[in-house]
């Protein structure tokens, strides 16, 4: 019994571990972007609180946290407040799977669990667009609902090539796979495709369209102040983080403990902040067409190809 006990106690320290260490990463990862954009605009960026700036991300954190947090009269209160809430819980499970060899919640059907989190993630978004009773909101809850449920298609059947190559859905085997090749090499098309798809699946420039600023103000989140917009600001960049580290365990020879591993998810992460300072925003039309008529086709073709290299090897 105490065994059983002591296994379930270090399981839950393990897990709460990883969340501070995935919350103190996004809290830097912020003050990366800034820095990035800052310079890709030359300027410093922050710079005054504390050396260089490092402490800037927690006094911000602190400040949305202690603001009063207001709601209009109109919304339909408890969506409004719990979907911030339950969108950033969903966005910190997916981190649950990721690999270990120590901790190990790594279960067989990994993949599936990632999908089937980064699927309810969309309910949440549509609930904030919806519950705050606003045309802005509505609208941007609308196009991110369309957009993400389009790039979930595509990342699929980008994701179901590698499957193929594994047969497996755990993490851990891309790691296996890959100590002689990484799959990048075996798969720079859908490797292309796969990193765009991470941008439009996390609502990020060229395809931030459901915080389009120009057209919809803040998008689904304009309502938002305090505390529930920290909470939405949290969850998008803790899925970009998510999001670099599978696409370094899927193409860029998985998970391993040293820090080469962190410093291509670091790159990535950088990728990411780097095309928001370089790229203007993609027209809506063009976003889908991109999704349902190249990505699609383009993906199928590629699992055909990669069935008949599993069948005739």
């Amino acid at each position: 019994m105490v065994v059983i006990f002591n296994e379930y106690f270090l399981g839950i320290l393990g897990i709460l571990m990883l969340i501070v260490g995935v919350l103190i990463g996004v809290a830097f990862l912020t003050l990366l972007e800034r820095k990035v954009l800052g310079y890709i605009q030359i300027r410093k960026g922050p710079n005054k609180v504390g050396i260089v700036g490092i402490m800037q991300p927690f006094s911000d954190a602190i400040k949305l946290f202690t603001k009063e947090s207001v709601y209009p009269m109109s919304s339909n209160y408890f969506s409004y407040y719990f979907s911030p809430i339950v969108g950033f819980i969903m966005s910190l499970m997916s981190w649950v799977v990721i690999p270990y060899y120590f901790n190990l919640l790594g279960f067989n059907l990994g993949i599936l669990y990632i999908l089937c989190c980064l699927s309810v993630g969309v309910y949440t978004v549509m609930v904030a667009g919806w519950s705050s009773n606003s045309n802005y909101s509505l609208l941007g809850g609308l196009r991110a609902v369309a957009q993400t449920i389009s790039y979930e298609v595509s990342l699929s059947l980008i994701l179901f090539s590698g499957i193929l190559l594994i047969m497996d859905f755990n993490l851990v085997m891309f790691s296996y796979y890959q100590s002689y090749i990484w799959f990048m090499f075996l798969m720079i098309p859908l490797m292309m495709m796969w990193l765009s798809s991470m941008l439009a699946e996390t609502n990020r420039t060229p395809f931030d369209f459901a915080e389009g600023e120009s057209e919809l103000v803040s998008g689904f989140n304009i309502e938002y102040s305090a505390g529930g917009f920290a909470l939405i600001f949290l969850a998008e960049y803790s899925s970009i983080l998510f999001m670099s580290m599978m696409f370094v365990v899927i193409y860029l020879g998985g998970y391993e403990l040293s820090i080469m591993f962190y410093l291509k998810v670091s790159f990535i992460s950088f990728v990411f902040l780097w095309v928001r300072g370089t790229l203007p925003r993609y027209r809506y039309d063009k976003l889908m067409y991109l999704a349902w008529k190249i990505y699609l086709p383009v993906s199928l073709n590629f699992i055909f190809l990669y069935l008949g290299f599993k069948i005739f090897i």
